[in-house]
């Protein structure tokens, strides 16, 4: 609601700053000088009141014309009539008496009703169901304080951040002669100064390639299948060879390009898999031919049948011993997918990805499917896609894994993505090369946001760098009011119950991991750990490595720390052991469920905890004629011991985890390098080996119970 100044009002009504000081102080509107602002309403107020007031002067005004212009009569009736009697006389003085007399009653009842009037029109605000004390104190222009005494002598004990009920709301404001009106609050459907996503005209849509999800139970072939497509070897480089990430990549067949989108099969990444299906086109659903329709193979059914895509069955691992696909399509039609072969609408096909059988075949239904659901875009438009994951690099800050669904995303674009904003500075395809621009259907990743975004997060472009702050600073501003209400709802009935049950306690976790999905994935695993004796609560997740700051938090909340793929740094140990805050570290999620459910049941078995030997840095790197990579190490902490376990860190993310496959002081084997000295360090099957990296040297220890 816009504001007037003082001066500005009296300059348009006509009168002067003092004047209309002294009327607003009769209204009970406090100013302080001619340069204080004061609401529409009270200006809407000011004006119809003055505008009364000339009604009447002009009312007056007429009749007291009117008055002159008889007096003249009067005087010639003097003049012509001098023989009047002196009794007569007396007779028009008592006339004009009693006429005086009543303009002077009709002039006190005017001023009666002006002041009625005035009573009529007392300010009005509008509260909700409840308020801030702070908001009503700014509503009824008092002080804070001077509020919360108020409410004291009411016997209600809040802070200037709690909320107060409409009651008692009403009863302050009567007391300063203020009308309180019930506003009945609504749920709007939209942000207030948020982004409205204009609609495409039908003559504007172009086709755009499909954007296909592979969805099913874990360990039933859904990355290999994707190898066998993309001719890449992506299962090998994963821990225990299941997919930990979400990942996109495009491939083109018969000069149609087609976007492949891989979502883990374990049921903790539930949350990825379901906004895998959101930005799907199509959803290719494997099943194994020798395991069947499994708890995850249905959960990934409901999610394609829930984002309303057309499915295609996998069938896969044909090539093996037991494969019995009737079984299969049995099972997928007892939950309602009832393939072609069987009288329904669901293409299905046999594959093996290890063969490579039937993978042509697979293609050419997927872009059938595609050519009947004509899948339509606008590339000449502003860009709108979905965050597909999203971490944090050292180097290139916040990086956004994203499917452009309508547009076309450009370098220097201007974008909003959930509370994060940014300008795009470079973007990369699922090949690896930098690109300028990306249309609908393309997978990309983008850097230059502000911070991490989190997976499944509108990625909208705006027309410029301002817009897209004010949009993002709006979304924190509305989630951190909702927060601040939340928070203050507690009450002392709920508080004494949690007491009264006694046997409640509390773990709280803090997750870290090298990206967003991950973070997810554990806190919402976390939460299903929860019995009847202990509640686990995690109370914050990020992207990155273990940072002081997270162990500051775990040590004022009384919580663990789990790290899942990512170390903590040298100044987050330290202050871990000062602080005596627990640290788990893990690669694969179900070490870290198994731990916490079996301590949870006081059923621990005996624990092996890595002994830190040492750390070194590689300063360069030598390749030998057979192909191994070696690298050359200054020692900067501990020592490093030969055939010891040794992770190589780079960026605070685990590249590798391994052992020495030889310790070299110059030209002679070692057993063991200190602190302060150089050395040469091989590790068994792997050469990535860069710059700038961590090798960190440890022992499995047994910890006694």
């Amino acid at each position: 609601m816009s504001k007037v100044r003082v001066y500005q009002l009296a300059k348009e009504l006509g009168l002067t700053n003092k004047e209309l000081i002294t009327k607003l102080e009769g209204l009970a509107v406090t100013v302080s000088n001619h340069m204080s602002t004061i609401e529409e309403e009270e200006v809407t107020l000011i004006k119809q009141l003055i505008e009364e007031d000339k009604k009447k002067k002009e009312q007056k005004e007429t009749t007291n014309k009117t008055q002159a212009g008889n007096k003249p009569e009067k005087s010639l009736k003097k003049n012509e009539d001098k023989t009047i009697n002196r009794k007569s006389n007396n007779t028009k003085k008592d006339d004009k008496n009693k006429n005086n007399n009543n303009n002077r009653t009709q002039i006190h009842e005017t001023k009666e009703e002006i002041a009625v009037g005035n009573n009529d029109e007392r300010p009005m605000i509008e509260v909700g169901e409840k308020i801030v004390v702070k908001d009503f104190a700014a509503l009824l222009k008092k002080s804070v304080n001077e509020i919360i005494s108020k409410l004291i002598h009411m016997g209600v004990m809040a802070t200037i951040n709690q909320e107060i009920d409409f009651e008692f709301a009403e009863k302050i404001a009567a007391e300063y002669e203020i009308d309180v009106l019930k506003n009945e609050v609504t749920e709007e459907v939209e942000e207030e100064n948020d982004y409205i996503i204009p609609e495409d005209k039908d003559e504007d849509l172009k086709s755009r390639p499909p954007v296909v999800t592979v969805m099913g139970h874990v360990d039933h072939g859904k990355t290999s299948l994707l190898d066998a497509i993309r001719k890449t070897k992506v299962t090998e480089r994963e821990a225990g060879g299941i997919t930990q990430h979400i990942g996109a990549s495009e491939v083109e067949i018969n000069g149609k390009k087609i976007v492949f989108l891989d979502t883990p099969g374990h049921e903790a990444f539930t949350a990825m898999r379901a906004r895998g299906a959101k930005v799907t086109d199509i959803a290719i659903l494997v099943v194994a031919a020798d395991d069947g329709v499994m708890p995850q193979t249905i959960e990934a059914i409901n999610h394609a049948k829930a984002a309303e895509v057309p499915i295609i069955v996998a069938i896969n691992k044909m090539d093996k011993e037991g494969a019995n696909p009737d079984r299969v399509k049995q099972e997928l039609a007892d939950n309602g997918i009832v393939i072609e072969e069987w009288g329904g609408d669901v293409v299905s096909v046999p594959v093996s990805a290890l063969k490579w059988t039937n993978i042509d075949t697979l293609l050419e239904m997927i872009l059938l499917v595609a050519d009947m659901e004509e899948f339509k875009a606008n590339p000449n438009r502003k860009a709108v896609g979905t965050v597909v994951e999203a971490e944090l690099d050292k180097g290139k800050g916040a990086i956004a894994t994203i499917i452009v669904q309508n547009g076309t995303l450009k370098v220097g674009d201007a974008v909003v993505i959930g509370t994060t904003h940014g300008r795009i500075r470079a973007m990369v395809n699922s090949k690896g090369k930098s690109v300028k621009q990306a249309g609908p259907s393309t997978a990309v990743e983008i850097t230059g946001l502000s911070d991490v975004p989190a997976a499944g997060d509108q990625l909208i472009a705006v027309s410029d760098d301002k817009n897209a702050r004010e949009i993002a600073s709006n979304r924190i501003n509305k989630i951190k009011e909702q927060q601040l209400k939340s928070s203050s709802k507690i009450s002392l009935d709920a508080l004494f119950n949690q007491v009264q049950e006694g046997q409640i306690k509390e773990l709280n976790v803090i997750v870290k991991a090298d990206v967003q999905g991950s973070v997810e994935a554990v806190r919402q695993s976390l939460g299903k750990l929860s019995n009847d004796k202990v509640v686990v609560r995690s109370i914050h997740g990020g992207v990155g490595a273990i940072t002081e700051s997270d162990v500051m938090l775990a040590s004022a909340s009384n919580a663990i720390i789990i790290g899942f793929n990512v170390r903590p740094s040298s100044g987050a140990l330290a202050a871990a052991s000062k602080e005596e805050v627990d640290i788990r570290l893990y690669k694969i999620i179900y070490n870290a469920l198994e731990d916490l459910e079996a301590a949870m049941k006081g059923m621990l078995d005996p624990e092996f905890r890595e002994v830190e030997l040492g750390k070194a840095q590689i300063r360069a790197t030598f390749r030998l004629p057979n192909g191994n990579t070696i690298a050359g190490c200054y020692v900067t902490e501990g020592k490093i011991l030969r055939n010891s376990n040794v992770r190589l860190v780079r960026d605070g993310i685990v590249i590798t985890d391994g052992t020495i496959s030889s310790l070299r002081r110059f030209k002679d084997d070692a057993k063991e390098v200190a602190t302060g000295y150089e050395c040469g360090i091989g590790i068994y099957n792997f050469n990535d080996l860069k710059e700038g990296d961590i090798i960190e040297s440890y022992k499995m220890q047994e910890i006694e119970r």
